[in-house]
């Protein structure tokens, strides 16, 4: 069954723009969103197919409407919180405190 997440290779949705300038990383948050993927995958949390599903329960509307590292973000959120390494609780706590970290800096 193909969703809104399985766009690629269909037909009709035109050519995929290639930039040969422009950066792997566009922001250093996907840099580490990109690394601490690869520990959850060389630490046994998540099989790729885990990873996939993660990001295919984004709702369409964000999913269509977000960066690409946003959906490996939100993957990563899953699994952490699926997976028993962090709480949901625990990780708004986190968020509080990194924003108010940045707003006293």
């Amino acid at each position: 069954m193909n969703s809104i997440h399985d766009v690629g290779g269909m037909h009709n949705l035109g050519p995929v723009a290639i930039n040969p300038g422009e950066p792997v990383f566009k922001a250093p948050w996907e840099k580490q969103v990109f690394s601490t993927i690869g520990l959850y995958f060389a630490g046994g949390l998540c099989p790729i197919d885990e990873f996939r599903h993660a990001i295919e329960v984004m709702d369409p509307a964000e999913y269509l409407s977000t960066p690409y590292y946003v959906h490996w973000y939100h993957a990563m959120e899953t699994l952490g919180i699926e997976n028993g390494l962090f709480t949901r609780e625990e990780l708004e706590d986190k968020v509080r405190q990194l924003a108010q970290q940045e707003k006293t800096a």
